[in-house]
């Protein structure tokens, strides 16, 4: 009899790896306590498969910048110091990661990690299409203001090159070629960095997609079943409880992100992991000038990536913040923004706002690990990264549970690592 698996989350991290697990042959059982997939952070957020740009928060100049965030209202990072210790012990070790040589070596561990989620997801694609997912093999392109900014984007170029990505650096005339609705910018650019490989889908609808392969190939998905406790049998899980039943497993992983940090501190078990609270838009665009390509104002870090006959905008970060509501003054800064890139792109009061936690480690590496008990695993901490990694997480998930040697190295996402 195959072994039974119980996953916690049914965000785009937890459905990938339930469905990468049904297909090594496990029994697999999803718990979710929303009424649905993908309801939390893989809801509304940037849409942009971004295999090529997973440089970590993480930098030497990130420090730098955080007293000028403390002052500015209007910047991509709103930095507001929390009492928690919990906080502090994570800007500390998120401190210690701010150099380069690790911000580097960080930077190569997640480009292998999203070279192996894009062969995964095409794979995934390619056997299980759908429209609905408005996936398209787009390119990116990240537009830069600033003439030091975008020369120091060419040196990120020459570094990621040695690590197999092709990118390409462009001049204004050049950026507004490759993307005519960046016209009206075109004077005020001091040129890009284009990837061409990069690709779009929209994240809700791929997480309804796999709920439903899930569903087909033999998975239980129970919604409105939020864990309640743990049976223990020695070092081991027996059991997790929900409402009006327990759920009995030979393996029990972790996919839900803070839910998950919260449900492992109930167990007297810590992970480093912060909620990243982001922002996003989403407006008809149907008759509007917008933008073909996946595009980032490295300026504001904002990206717009269009779905069909919808534009996505998301940006910012609000650290200290672990609510999901939404500032007048910080929707009023993404509008405006927005509207600086692409004014007429559709009506940017009509848009549908959103704003999600996205749980993050100090390093920016995600999580993939055994943890405290001999059948409990971990595969969080993604941060903003979480569409892109998710397919190669839930593989490496896979090979770790089944003992085999990793197609990529682990040891960068083990939590002694984080």
């Amino acid at each position: 009899m195959s072994q039974h698996v119980c996953i916690v989350g049914a965000g785009i991290v937890g459905l990938f790896s339930a469905w990468r697990l049904l297909r090594e042959g496990y029994r697999v059982t999803l718990l979710e306590s929303r009424d649905g997939p993908g309801l939390a952070t893989s809801f509304a957020n940037g849409a942009q498969l971004s295999y090529s740009y997973v440089a970590p928060l993480a930098e030497p100049a990130a420090l730098g910048r955080f007293p000028g965030y403390l002052l500015d209202a209007s910047a991509p990072l709103c930095f507001r110091p929390s009492l928690s210790p919990r906080f502090w012990h994570w800007c500390c070790r998120f401190a210690a990661h701010c150099t380069t040589a690790r911000a580097r070596q960080t930077t190569r561990q997640l480009l292998a990690l999203g070279f192996l989620s894009r062969r995964c997801l095409h794979a995934l694609l390619h056997e299980s299409p759908a429209a609905a997912l408005h996936y398209r093999q787009n390119g990116k392109l990240v537009v830069y203001r600033d003439a030091d900014a975008y020369h120091a984007a060419q040196r990120q170029l020459s570094l990621q090159a040695q690590f197999g990505c092709e990118q390409f650096a462009l001049d204004a005339a050049e950026c507004a070629a490759v993307e005519p609705a960046l016209a009206g910018l075109e004077e005020r650019l001091a040129g890009g960095i284009h990837t061409p490989s990069e690709d779009v889908i929209d994240s809700h609808a791929l997480c309804v997609h796999l709920a439903a392969l899930i569903g087909s190939g033999g998975g239980e998905i129970r919604y409105g079943a939020p864990v309640r406790g743990r049976r223990l049998a020695g070092r081991r899980i027996a059991a997790l409880l929900v409402p009006d039943a327990e759920i009995v497993a030979d393996h029990f992983v972790l996919t839900g992100g803070l839910e998950s940090r919260d449900l492992l501190a109930g167990m007297g078990l810590r992970v480093p992991l912060l909620g990243l609270k982001g922002y996003s838009l989403t407006l008809d665009c149907a008759r509007g000038v917008a933008p073909a390509l996946s595009i980032t104002d490295s300026r504001n870090k904002i990206v717009f990536a269009r779905l069909g006959d919808r534009l996505r905008v998301a940006g910012m970060v609000d650290m200290g913040n672990e609510r999901t509501d939404i500032p007048a003054r910080r929707l009023a800064t993404l509008i405006r923004q927005a509207r600086e890139v692409f004014p007429q792109a559709g009506d940017y009061e009509q848009a549908t706002p959103w704003a999600g936690l996205r749980p993050a480690t100090p390093s920016g590496r995600p999580l993939i690990d055994r943890i405290g008990h001999d059948n409990l695993y971990v595969n969080i901490g993604h941060g903003a990264l979480g569409l892109t990694l998710a397919a190669g997480s839930a593989e490496l998930l896979a090979d770790c549970l089944s003992g085999r040697q990793c197609c990529i190295d682990p040891a960068p996402f083990l939590l002694a690592s984080a």
